[in-house]
């Protein structure tokens, strides 16, 4: 990671970590709309859920999102397209 990267994420505020981490939570927002709205790349997101999880509830939020299809918006859109 940039040290432009961790300079953004130490300059967040209280407020702004909990939205990243609500954010970073639900199934359907995915990591570029999160990008969008905050700033923050999926490294960056990573970053921050690392840093403010419990290592077990960290591990937990990785298992959860890695595959999922919702947090890439392309993969996401693709999915759909197949389908219909």
């Amino acid at each position: 990671m940039s040290l432009k990267s961790i300079k953004k994420i130490r300059a967040l505020k209280e407020e702004q970590l909990n939205k990243v981490i609500k954010s970073a939570w639900q199934d359907r927002i995915s990591f570029e709309e999160i990008k969008e709205s905050l700033g923050l790349t999926e490294a960056e997101v990573i970053t921050v859920m690392q840093r403010e999880l419990k290592p077990g509830s960290f591990r937990l939020w990785r298992k959860r999102v890695s595959g999922r299809l919702t947090k890439h918006k392309k993969l996401c859109e693709y999915k759909i397209s197949i389908e219909s």
